[in-house]
């Protein structure tokens, strides 16, 4: 059973991919603190990936290898709610309803929406349009309290607030008013190829990015060929942006002081830095790929999960829908 006296805490992640770096640092390793304090809910948000042409059968793949990405990294089944946002169909339904009480005014200035249709011009869908509501049904479905997202996504959960403001106006009080979840943020992993912007996995420079399944020798070669500068000095300071993301890698998988980093690096060099820095990354990401790959060789594993995450994860939802469907008039079945 669910605890309902504990905060909800609502997070969703498209199935694009691996993780990288900088989402297990950035993200990952924190969670295992959210879950002490927070009903937590972990969707791997199938539906939203689908405003891009997929490949069924390697979508289908992908989106497996994402939920053992999820257990990989250490999220415990029992207390958070791990899910496929496809299996429970109150997202959509849900969806649906509060697109009537969305204003066109309000989608059409969704930044995201403008950026990927410059980039997608040949597949303008109307789902490309409408996806922030399905993201508000996701997170709103849930009575969540809090949700952990970057800045491009603030706009989106600005969005799912004033929905349900809204909604709570007409209806009385159905909807908990999400806000943002600030905790403990780890480390800010950068670009190894330009330090000054943050890692991603949609980055078209492959070695500016480390993936959690890079095999060892790829990751040695892409820290190899990490920018850096030609001060020569390893020193935490800003007019050196390369060599201060390394340092905030090996400090945040070392669990060292940051100052006892730089002091460690005391007279060696850039080819030394990026060796270590590698090395730790591989002491890291072994375990990692190691689970990774236990799960995926266990088919039936990874259904219990799913299925069981779903069964938690409509035990709410479908709650939320009933008093949804009464408060607006619909007839109950």
């Amino acid at each position: 059973m669910l605890n309902q006296q504990q905060k909800v805490i609502f997070s969703g992640a498209q199935p694009t991919g691996s993780m990288t770096l900088g989402n297990y640092i950035g993200a990952f390793q924190n969670w295992k603190q959210l879950e002490k304090d927070y009903q937590c809910y972990y969707s791997i948000v199938d539906l939203h990936s689908l405003t891009v042409k997929q490949d069924p059968e390697t979508f289908r793949n992908t989106c497996l290898s994402f939920l053992a990405q999820y257990l990989a990294s250490g999220l415990d089944t029992e207390k958070n709610v791990i899910f496929f946002q496809s299996h429970v169909r109150e997202h959509t339904e849900l969806a649906w309803l509060l697109n009537c009480y969305t204003y066109m005014g309000e989608l059409s200035r969704m930044t995201q929406f403008k950026d990927k249709s410059e980039r997608h011009q040949e597949n303008i869908n109307a789902g490309l349009f409408t996806y922030p509501v399905l993201m508000a049904a996701d997170i709103l479905l849930y009575k969540t309290n809090l949700v952990p997202v970057g800045e491009d996504q603030r706009q989106h959960l600005e969005l799912s607030r004033n929905i349900a403001i809204r909604f709570n106006n007409i209806f009385g009080e159905t909807f908990a008013v999400p806000d943002i979840y600030v905790g403990k943020q780890g480390a800010k992993i950068m670009s190894l190829q330009e330090p000054n912007k943050k890692m991603s996995k949609s980055d078209e420079n492959q070695n500016a990015v480390i993936y959690m399944l890079d095999d060892d020798d790829v990751i040695v070669k892409k820290l190899k060929k990490a920018v850096t500068d030609s001060y020569n000095e390893i020193l935490d300071r800003p007019e050196q942006p390369g060599v201060q993301n390394l340092l905030s890698i090996y400090s945040a998988l070392s669990r060292k002081d940051r100052e006892d980093v730089v002091n460690s690096f005391e007279g060696k060099g850039y080819g030394a830095l990026k060796k270590e820095v590698a090395e730790i990354i591989i002491e890291n990401v072994k375990p990692f790929r190691e689970k990774y790959r236990l799960y995926m060789e266990n088919s039936d594993y990874l259904e219990n999960v799913y299925r069981s995450g779903a069964d938690r994860a409509r035990e709410a939802a479908s709650k939320t829908m009933e008093d949804v469907r009464e408060k607006i008039g619909l007839v109950s079945f």
